[in-house]
Protein backbone atom coordinates (compact mmCIF):
# COMPACT_ATOMS: atom_id res chain seq x y z
CA UNK A 1 0.00 0.00 0.00
CA UNK A 2 1.67 3.39 -0.82
CA UNK A 3 2.07 5.43 2.01
CA UNK A 4 -0.70 8.30 0.89
CA UNK A 5 -3.02 5.49 0.66
CA UNK A 6 -2.14 4.39 4.28
CA UNK A 7 -2.05 8.28 5.54
CA UNK A 8 -5.35 9.04 3.84
CA UNK A 9 -6.83 6.01 5.92
CA UNK A 10 -5.04 7.01 9.28
CA UNK A 11 -6.66 10.59 8.63
CA UNK A 12 -10.31 9.37 7.99
CA UNK A 13 -10.17 6.96 11.62
CA UNK A 14 -8.94 10.54 13.10
CA UNK A 15 -12.10 12.77 11.45
CA UNK A 16 -14.01 9.70 13.41
CA UNK A 17 -13.37 10.26 16.89
CA UNK A 18 -15.78 12.19 19.09
CA UNK A 19 -13.57 15.25 18.83
CA UNK A 20 -12.83 15.77 15.42
CA UNK A 21 -16.21 14.38 14.28
CA UNK A 22 -17.36 17.92 13.94
CA UNK A 23 -15.90 21.50 12.25
CA UNK A 24 -13.69 22.79 14.92
CA UNK A 25 -15.33 26.14 13.79
CA UNK A 26 -18.58 25.63 13.30
CA UNK A 27 -20.18 22.36 14.52
CA UNK A 28 -20.61 21.18 10.76
CA UNK A 29 -20.75 17.74 11.21
CA UNK A 30 -18.19 15.25 8.84
CA UNK A 31 -15.39 17.81 7.96
CA UNK A 32 -13.40 16.44 5.25
CA UNK A 33 -10.83 19.26 5.49
CA UNK A 34 -7.78 19.61 7.89
CA UNK A 35 -5.32 22.58 9.07
CA UNK A 36 -2.09 20.93 8.78
CA UNK A 37 -0.30 24.06 10.49
CA UNK A 38 -3.01 24.18 13.27
CA UNK A 39 -4.06 20.67 13.71
CA UNK A 40 -8.04 21.03 12.99
CA UNK A 41 -10.23 19.35 11.29
CA UNK A 42 -12.86 21.35 9.09
CA UNK A 43 -15.68 21.18 6.88
CA UNK A 44 -15.82 23.06 3.21
CA UNK A 45 -17.43 26.26 4.44
CA UNK A 46 -14.70 27.16 7.08
CA UNK A 47 -11.96 25.62 5.08
CA UNK A 48 -12.20 29.16 2.75
CA UNK A 49 -11.42 31.27 5.28
CA UNK A 50 -8.43 29.12 6.15
CA UNK A 51 -6.93 29.60 2.72
CA UNK A 52 -6.94 33.21 3.26
CA UNK A 53 -4.88 33.06 6.07
CA UNK A 54 -1.78 31.40 4.83
CA UNK A 55 0.01 33.08 7.61
CA UNK A 56 -1.41 30.86 10.23
CA UNK A 57 -3.31 28.04 8.08
CA UNK A 58 -2.88 25.44 5.43
CA UNK A 59 -5.44 23.16 4.84
CA UNK A 60 -6.17 20.43 2.63
CA UNK A 61 -8.48 17.56 1.67
CA UNK A 62 -8.32 14.27 3.64
CA UNK A 63 -9.79 12.21 1.31
CA UNK A 64 -8.26 14.28 -2.26
CA UNK A 65 -5.23 15.66 -1.18
CA UNK A 66 -1.79 13.71 -0.91
CA UNK A 67 -0.51 13.86 2.85
CA UNK A 68 3.18 13.76 3.77
CA UNK A 69 3.87 11.20 7.12
CA UNK A 70 4.94 14.45 9.05
CA UNK A 71 1.97 16.41 8.31
CA UNK A 72 -0.44 13.24 9.29
CA UNK A 73 1.65 12.50 12.41
CA UNK A 74 1.14 16.56 13.51
CA UNK A 75 -2.48 15.71 13.09
CA UNK A 76 -2.23 12.52 15.34
CA UNK A 77 -0.39 14.67 18.14
CA UNK A 78 -3.07 17.86 17.65
CA UNK A 79 -6.96 17.63 16.54
CA UNK A 80 -9.93 19.40 17.16
CA UNK A 81 -9.92 19.04 21.37
CA UNK A 82 -5.99 20.17 21.07
CA UNK A 83 -6.66 23.67 19.50
CA UNK A 84 -9.55 23.92 21.28
CA UNK A 85 -7.50 23.67 24.39
CA UNK A 86 -5.35 26.66 23.13
CA UNK A 87 -7.34 29.28 21.24
CA UNK A 88 -10.30 29.31 22.70
CA UNK A 89 -9.24 28.85 26.21
CA UNK A 90 -10.38 32.20 27.30
CA UNK A 91 -14.15 33.55 25.30
CA UNK A 92 -15.95 35.67 26.87
CA UNK A 93 -19.18 34.04 28.06
CA UNK A 94 -21.39 37.07 26.04
CA UNK A 95 -19.43 35.87 22.63
CA UNK A 96 -21.28 34.24 19.67
CA UNK A 97 -19.69 30.82 19.04
CA UNK A 98 -20.95 30.75 15.08
CA UNK A 99 -22.72 27.46 13.95
CA UNK A 100 -23.28 26.07 10.74
CA UNK A 101 -25.40 28.05 8.98
CA UNK A 102 -24.88 31.11 10.13
CA UNK A 103 -23.98 33.51 7.72
CA UNK A 104 -20.36 34.26 6.21
CA UNK A 105 -19.36 37.05 8.24
CA UNK A 106 -19.65 35.36 11.52
CA UNK A 107 -18.14 32.45 11.06
CA UNK A 108 -15.37 34.23 9.07
CA UNK A 109 -14.68 36.79 12.23
CA UNK A 110 -14.83 33.74 14.35
CA UNK A 111 -11.71 31.91 12.40
CA UNK A 112 -9.76 34.86 12.09
CA UNK A 113 -10.25 35.98 15.96
CA UNK A 114 -9.31 32.28 16.95
CA UNK A 115 -6.31 32.16 14.91
CA UNK A 116 -4.79 34.92 13.29
CA UNK A 117 -5.83 37.49 16.06
CA UNK A 118 -5.42 34.82 18.61
CA UNK A 119 -8.24 36.97 20.99
CA UNK A 120 -8.73 33.76 23.46
CA UNK A 121 -5.73 32.21 23.71
CA UNK A 122 -5.48 34.63 27.60
CA UNK A 123 -2.78 36.37 25.74
CA UNK A 124 -3.98 38.71 24.14
CA UNK A 125 -6.84 40.51 26.50
CA UNK A 126 -6.46 43.64 25.15
CA UNK A 127 -7.29 42.53 21.58
CA UNK A 128 -10.97 42.21 22.91
CA UNK A 129 -11.26 46.00 23.53
CA UNK A 130 -13.00 46.51 20.82
CA UNK A 131 -16.34 45.45 22.58
CA UNK A 132 -15.45 46.51 26.03
CA UNK A 133 -13.87 49.92 25.42
CA UNK A 134 -13.43 52.73 23.24
CA UNK A 135 -15.03 56.26 22.50
CA UNK A 136 -17.58 57.70 20.25
CA UNK A 137 -18.07 59.31 17.33
CA UNK A 138 -20.22 60.80 15.21
CA UNK A 139 -22.84 58.92 12.90
CA UNK A 140 -22.21 55.51 15.15
CA UNK A 141 -24.50 53.97 17.63
CA UNK A 142 -23.32 53.66 21.11
CA UNK A 143 -23.11 51.32 23.60
CA UNK A 144 -22.29 52.25 27.09
CA UNK A 145 -22.40 50.44 30.61
CA UNK A 146 -26.15 52.42 30.78
CA UNK A 147 -28.64 49.70 30.22
CA UNK A 148 -29.12 51.73 26.78
CA UNK A 149 -27.29 52.57 23.65
CA UNK A 150 -27.75 55.87 21.42
CA UNK A 151 -28.29 56.31 18.10
CA UNK A 152 -26.47 59.55 16.73
CA UNK A 153 -26.99 61.64 13.33
CA UNK A 154 -25.46 65.12 14.86
CA UNK A 155 -24.07 65.83 18.31
CA UNK A 156 -27.46 64.78 19.77
CA UNK A 157 -28.59 61.80 20.56
CA UNK A 158 -31.24 60.70 18.15
CA UNK A 159 -32.56 57.73 20.40
CA UNK A 160 -32.22 56.50 23.29
CA UNK A 161 -32.81 52.29 23.24
CA UNK A 162 -33.02 50.16 26.12
CA UNK A 163 -31.40 47.53 26.60
CA UNK A 164 -34.31 45.63 28.27
CA UNK A 165 -35.75 44.67 24.93
CA UNK A 166 -32.75 44.83 22.37
CA UNK A 167 -31.73 42.46 19.92
CA UNK A 168 -29.25 42.29 17.32
CA UNK A 169 -29.33 39.62 14.55
CA UNK A 170 -27.17 39.41 10.99
CA UNK A 171 -30.05 39.66 8.02
CA UNK A 172 -27.66 40.03 5.26
CA UNK A 173 -30.65 39.12 2.75
CA UNK A 174 -32.97 41.02 3.80
CA UNK A 175 -30.91 43.97 4.30
CA UNK A 176 -29.46 43.08 0.95
CA UNK A 177 -25.53 43.60 2.42
CA UNK A 178 -23.10 40.65 3.10
CA UNK A 179 -22.85 42.53 6.60
CA UNK A 180 -26.16 43.41 7.23
CA UNK A 181 -27.32 43.38 11.15
CA UNK A 182 -30.97 43.90 12.20
CA UNK A 183 -31.53 45.72 15.63
CA UNK A 184 -34.84 45.90 17.48
CA UNK A 185 -36.06 47.34 20.22
CA UNK A 186 -38.90 48.21 22.15
CA UNK A 187 -40.40 52.17 21.84
CA UNK A 188 -43.56 53.32 23.27
CA UNK A 189 -44.91 49.67 23.61
CA UNK A 190 -44.01 49.22 19.65
CA UNK A 191 -41.22 47.46 18.29
CA UNK A 192 -38.86 49.41 16.45
CA UNK A 193 -36.17 48.41 13.82
CA UNK A 194 -32.95 49.46 12.74
CA UNK A 195 -31.07 47.86 9.80
CA UNK A 196 -27.34 49.17 9.56
CA UNK A 197 -24.22 47.37 7.74
CA UNK A 198 -20.20 47.99 7.79
CA UNK A 199 -17.88 47.48 4.68
CA UNK A 200 -15.51 46.41 7.68
CA UNK A 201 -16.60 42.53 8.73
CA UNK A 202 -14.75 42.91 11.86
CA UNK A 203 -16.21 45.72 12.79
CA UNK A 204 -19.87 44.64 12.18
CA UNK A 205 -18.94 41.67 14.20
CA UNK A 206 -17.79 43.46 17.09
CA UNK A 207 -21.03 45.59 17.36
CA UNK A 208 -23.21 42.27 17.59
CA UNK A 209 -21.01 40.95 20.22
CA UNK A 210 -20.76 44.33 21.81
CA UNK A 211 -24.63 43.92 22.32
CA UNK A 212 -24.37 40.91 23.59
CA UNK A 213 -22.17 42.14 25.97
CA UNK A 214 -24.32 45.12 27.33
CA UNK A 215 -27.56 42.59 27.43
CA UNK A 216 -25.22 39.43 29.33
CA UNK A 217 -24.17 42.60 31.89
CA UNK A 218 -27.72 43.28 32.54
CA UNK A 219 -29.61 40.13 32.28
CA UNK A 220 -26.90 38.77 34.97
CA UNK A 221 -28.31 41.43 37.11
CA UNK A 222 -31.79 41.40 35.90
CA UNK A 223 -32.49 37.41 36.74
CA UNK A 224 -29.98 36.81 39.32
CA UNK A 225 -29.77 33.90 40.11
CA UNK A 226 -29.61 32.60 36.44
CA UNK A 227 -26.79 30.68 34.97
CA UNK A 228 -24.92 31.29 32.09
CA UNK A 229 -26.68 28.14 30.20
CA UNK A 230 -29.97 30.18 31.22
CA UNK A 231 -29.10 33.35 29.87
CA UNK A 232 -26.98 32.19 26.59
CA UNK A 233 -30.50 31.63 24.71
CA UNK A 234 -31.78 35.24 25.73
CA UNK A 235 -28.77 37.49 24.92
CA UNK A 236 -29.85 37.86 20.54
CA UNK A 237 -32.45 36.07 19.46
CA UNK A 238 -33.53 34.54 15.95
CA UNK A 239 -37.14 34.78 14.45
CA UNK A 240 -38.61 31.08 14.33
CA UNK A 241 -40.43 31.93 11.54
CA UNK A 242 -40.22 34.82 9.18
CA UNK A 243 -43.14 35.56 5.60
CA UNK A 244 -45.71 37.17 4.30
CA UNK A 245 -49.03 36.08 4.90
CA UNK A 246 -52.26 37.72 4.58
CA UNK A 247 -54.65 38.86 7.54
CA UNK A 248 -57.89 40.09 7.97
CA UNK A 249 -59.57 42.60 10.71
CA UNK A 250 -60.89 41.69 14.36
CA UNK A 251 -64.83 41.93 12.35
CA UNK A 252 -63.58 38.88 9.56
CA UNK A 253 -65.60 41.05 6.92
CA UNK A 254 -62.77 43.50 6.53
CA UNK A 255 -60.66 42.51 3.19
CA UNK A 256 -57.54 40.57 3.63
CA UNK A 257 -54.40 42.53 3.21
CA UNK A 258 -50.64 40.83 2.72
CA UNK A 259 -48.49 41.64 5.65
CA UNK A 260 -44.82 40.51 7.15
CA UNK A 261 -45.17 38.11 9.94
CA UNK A 262 -42.49 37.41 12.37
CA UNK A 263 -42.54 35.01 15.05
CA UNK A 264 -40.51 35.04 18.25
CA UNK A 265 -40.17 32.07 20.25
CA UNK A 266 -38.19 33.28 22.85
CA UNK A 267 -40.94 36.15 23.57
CA UNK A 268 -43.74 34.70 22.42
CA UNK A 269 -44.77 37.62 19.75
CA UNK A 270 -45.95 37.56 16.22
CA UNK A 271 -45.16 40.76 14.78
CA UNK A 272 -46.42 42.21 12.05
CA UNK A 273 -45.24 44.91 9.18
CA UNK A 274 -46.33 45.73 6.03
CA UNK A 275 -42.80 45.24 4.36
CA UNK A 276 -39.99 43.38 5.81
CA UNK A 277 -38.11 46.46 6.11
CA UNK A 278 -40.31 48.78 8.13
CA UNK A 279 -38.94 50.63 10.87
CA UNK A 280 -41.91 49.87 13.25
CA UNK A 281 -44.51 46.99 13.69
CA UNK A 282 -48.28 47.60 12.51
CA UNK A 283 -48.82 45.35 15.38
CA UNK A 284 -48.35 42.55 17.52
CA UNK A 285 -49.99 39.17 18.94
CA UNK A 286 -48.68 37.77 22.32
CA UNK A 287 -49.01 33.54 22.05
CA UNK A 288 -49.61 32.10 25.00
CA UNK A 289 -50.00 28.05 26.50
CA UNK A 290 -52.94 25.76 25.27
CA UNK A 291 -53.98 26.00 28.65
CA UNK A 292 -54.48 29.42 28.56
CA UNK A 293 -56.34 29.47 25.70
CA UNK A 294 -54.29 29.32 22.88
CA UNK A 295 -54.74 27.17 19.66
CA UNK A 296 -54.12 26.80 15.78
CA UNK A 297 -55.87 25.29 13.12
CA UNK A 298 -56.03 24.66 9.50
CA UNK A 299 -59.18 26.91 7.95
CA UNK A 300 -61.15 25.50 5.18
CA UNK A 301 -60.82 27.41 2.11
CA UNK A 302 -63.83 29.95 1.62
CA UNK A 303 -64.87 32.79 -0.03
CA UNK A 304 -62.19 35.23 1.56
CA UNK A 305 -63.09 38.83 0.54
CA UNK A 306 -60.22 39.36 -1.36
CA UNK A 307 -58.01 37.54 -0.48
CA UNK A 308 -55.61 36.39 -3.43
CA UNK A 309 -54.48 33.23 -1.47
CA UNK A 310 -56.11 30.00 -0.69
CA UNK A 311 -54.47 28.16 2.14
CA UNK A 312 -55.59 29.28 5.57
CA UNK A 313 -55.13 28.86 8.99
CA UNK A 314 -56.60 30.75 12.48
CA UNK A 315 -54.97 31.42 15.40
CA UNK A 316 -57.43 31.27 18.45
CA UNK A 317 -56.55 33.67 21.47
CA UNK A 318 -58.82 34.74 24.70
CA UNK A 319 -59.40 37.68 22.87
CA UNK A 320 -60.34 37.15 19.27
CA UNK A 321 -59.41 34.67 16.44
CA UNK A 322 -56.58 35.71 13.83
CA UNK A 323 -57.85 34.25 10.19
CA UNK A 324 -54.49 34.35 7.74
CA UNK A 325 -53.84 32.97 4.35
CA UNK A 326 -51.16 31.60 2.66
CA UNK A 327 -50.03 31.61 -1.04
CA UNK A 328 -48.79 28.03 -0.72
CA UNK A 329 -49.52 24.37 1.08
CA UNK A 330 -45.88 24.48 2.31
CA UNK A 331 -46.44 27.67 3.99
CA UNK A 332 -49.73 27.25 5.65
CA UNK A 333 -48.18 24.16 7.36
CA UNK A 334 -44.84 25.48 8.36
CA UNK A 335 -46.74 28.38 9.96
CA UNK A 336 -49.38 25.71 11.85
CA UNK A 337 -46.08 24.02 12.98
CA UNK A 338 -44.29 27.52 13.96
CA UNK A 339 -47.34 28.48 15.71
CA UNK A 340 -47.91 24.92 17.69
CA UNK A 341 -43.59 24.91 18.89
CA UNK A 342 -44.21 28.14 20.69
CA UNK A 343 -47.40 27.01 22.29
CA UNK A 344 -46.48 24.26 23.47
CA UNK A 345 -43.58 25.82 25.30
CA UNK A 346 -44.44 26.78 28.97
CA UNK A 347 -44.39 30.39 30.08
CA UNK A 348 -41.34 31.57 31.61
CA UNK A 349 -41.10 34.28 34.33
CA UNK A 350 -39.59 36.75 31.43
CA UNK A 351 -43.49 36.91 29.50
CA UNK A 352 -44.93 38.64 32.99
CA UNK A 353 -45.17 41.91 33.58
CA UNK A 354 -44.27 42.75 37.45
CA UNK A 355 -43.72 45.64 39.68
CA UNK A 356 -40.73 43.54 41.01
CA UNK A 357 -39.19 42.88 37.27
CA UNK A 358 -39.34 46.60 37.07
CA UNK A 359 -37.71 46.73 40.54
CA UNK A 360 -35.13 44.61 39.02
CA UNK A 361 -34.66 46.76 36.23
CA UNK A 362 -34.09 50.04 38.16
CA UNK A 363 -31.76 47.78 40.42
CA UNK A 364 -29.38 47.26 37.44
CA UNK A 365 -29.36 50.81 36.71
CA UNK A 366 -28.56 51.99 39.74
CA UNK A 367 -25.92 49.09 39.49
CA UNK A 368 -24.42 50.35 36.60
CA UNK A 369 -23.93 54.10 37.50
CA UNK A 370 -22.25 53.21 40.63
CA UNK A 371 -19.41 51.53 37.98
CA UNK A 372 -19.82 54.95 35.99
CA UNK A 373 -18.50 56.32 39.07
CA UNK A 374 -15.48 54.70 39.14
CA UNK A 375 -14.99 55.22 36.40
CA UNK A 376 -15.99 52.12 34.67
CA UNK A 377 -16.96 52.57 30.83
CA UNK A 378 -17.94 49.31 29.32
CA UNK A 379 -18.79 48.28 25.76
CA UNK A 380 -18.27 51.61 24.12
CA UNK A 381 -17.26 50.80 20.68
CA UNK A 382 -15.99 52.94 18.08
CA UNK A 383 -17.23 52.26 13.88
CA UNK A 384 -18.94 54.39 10.87
CA UNK A 385 -21.77 52.85 10.69
CA UNK A 386 -24.16 53.51 8.13
CA UNK A 387 -28.39 53.42 7.80
CA UNK A 388 -30.06 51.05 5.43
CA UNK A 389 -32.68 53.16 3.62
CA UNK A 390 -35.98 50.55 3.52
Amino acid sequence: MASWDRNTIILLDLVKQPENARCADCGAPDPDWASYKLGVFVCLNCSGTHRDLTDVSRVKSIRLDNWEDDLVEFMRRNGNAVAKAQYEKSVPAFYYRPQQHDCVVLRDQWIRAKYARQEFTGKNGHLQKAYSSGKACEKSTILSNVPACQTYTSKVAKAIISVRNMNAVFQPEKVGHQNGLQITYMTEDRTRNLFVYHENGQEIVNWFNAVRAVRYAYLRKALAPANDSELMPLLTTRSLKEGYMEKTGPMQWEPFKRRWFVLCSVDRKLLYFKTPMDALELGAVFIGTEAHGFSVRETPTRGSRGSRWRYGLTMETPDRNFIFMCEQELEQRDWIKAFQQVIAQPLLPQHYSSKEERREELSFMAWTVHCAQRPFFLFLVEANMKRKKS
